[in-house]
């Protein structure tokens, strides 16, 4: 499966942004999928993550109560919705699939994923 991420940008301490997942190729409802998140000088770091019937989610602690991650099987895509954003959650954002990744606890493990998206830049201003 081909997935392209979008949705990054430059947004103000406090903002919002939406980050899409399209996925190509292969039936993206068997996926589970994942976002990670790689900061300027710092290793790439596990972000949220949603099984593929869409029924269990998981987040870094950090995130939780400002992040939201869904999918829409029908339209191939994923999403991340990000509110409240401050200055630390300035990354590179990459989508990633994989499977039976919630079945055997490996969601948080980037290299338990398959297929990876390019990556999308978001800045936050303070």
């Amino acid at each position: 499966v081909q997935l392209q991420a979008s949705g990054g940008g430059l947004v103000q301490a406090g903002g919002s942004l939406r980050l899409s997942c399209a996925a190509s190729g292969r039936t993206f409802s068997i996926y589970d999928m994942g976002w990670f998140r790689q900061a300027p000088g710092k290793e790439r770091e596990f972000v949220a993550a949603i099984s593929w019937s869409g029924g269990s989610t998981d987040y870094k602690d950090s995130v939780k109560g400002r992040f939201t991650i869904s999918r829409d099987n029908a339209k191939n895509t994923g999403y991340l919705q990000m509110n409240s954003l401050k200055s630390e959650d300035t990354a590179v954002y990459y989508c990633a699939a994989g499977t039976r990744l919630y079945g055997n606890g490996w969601y948080v493990e980037e290299n338990k994923y398959n297929y990876w998206g390019q990556g999308t830049l978001v800045t936050v201003s303070s």
